[in-house]
Order: C-alpha cells, then sequence, then structure tokens
C-alpha cells in the first residue's frame, strides 16, 4: 500500500475512535439532564454500550497496527458539554433530547460518509469494515431516535 493510501486509512481509524469517543461525552453529559424517562435512560445506555465497542474496536486495531489514537480535542468536548447542558436546561422533554440526538448521530454519519469516500477501496480491511458498521448502527441510532420526536 502506498504510504498516501495507508496514511487515509489510518486517518480512518483515528475519526471512528474519535467520533465513538464524542458520542460516549455526549452520551454521559445529557444522562443527567433526563429526569424519569427510564425509556429514554434505556436507549441512552443502549446506545453508550455500542459506542463502546466500536471504541474498543478502533482502539485494539490501532495497537496491532502500532498506532496512536488521538483523544478529541478538549476545547470541542468541553463546548459540546456546553451546549448540551444548556439546551437540555431549557427543554428536557423527551422530543428535545431526541432532536438533540438527532443532530449528533447526524453529524457523525456525515463525517464518517466522507472519510469513507476518503479512504481508498484498497486499504484496510479491518478499518474499512468497522468504518461501515459504524455507519450502520448510526444510520439505526437516527432511526431509533426519531420516534421519539
Amino acid at each position: 500500500m502506498e504510504h498516501k493510501d495507508r496514511k487515509k486509512t489510518e486517518e480512518a481509524l483515528s475519526e471512528i475512535y474519535r467520533n465513538a469517543q464524542l458520542a460516549l461525552v455526549s452520551i454521559a453529559d445529557i444522562l443527567p439532564e433526563i429526569g424519569e424517562d427510564e425509556q429514554i435512560k434505556t436507549e441512552l445506555h443502549a446506545q453508550h454500550e455500542e459506542y463502546e465497542k466500536i471504541s474498543a474496536k478502533a482502539s485494539i486495531l490501532a495497537r496491532n497496527m502500532g498506532l496512536e489514537l488521538k483523544e478529541p480535542n478538549p476545547m470541542k468536548k468541553a463546548m459540546m458539554w456546553g451546549s448540551i447542558k444548556m439546551s437540555a436546561m431549557k427543554d428536557n422533554s423527551r422530543a428535545h433530547i431526541a432532536e438533540m440526538m438527532v443532530q449528533g448521530t447526524v453529524m457523525g454519519i456525515t463525517a464518517l460518509r466522507a472519510t469513507l469516500g476518503e479512504t481508498p477501496e484498497h486499504g484496510n480491511e479491518e478499518i474499512i469494515s468497522l468504518l461501515k458498521e459504524m455507519i450502520e448502527m448510526e444510520e439505526t441510532f437516527e432511526k431509533r431516535w426519531k420516534q421519539f420526536i
């Protein structure tokens, strides 16, 4: 594999990891704002678990390839936290929480699809497979959240 292609494939793995980490942070930030809505809490916990699995798979792949994955930008995480807290304080209704989750999921899908488009077809099959798995997972989450709106 050419150096340029290997670099693009490695960047795809980093994008998967970053996307999963940001989703985990978002869910952790939003959970305390839910109140007594057990159905929403259950959905958030289930999705948190799925993002943890993807994150772990990305970490294992990176370790096996001798790559170091960078954590998401701390400033971006802090800005997300503030945005989520402010939005949820104004309205922690089921529909509003679901809308916030749909927005985050759509941003993730968009970023991951762009990454997939930039990833060489003959790149690392495991990374490409994980990228496609995460896109499918996020698309499923988007549909599940829309039922609450």
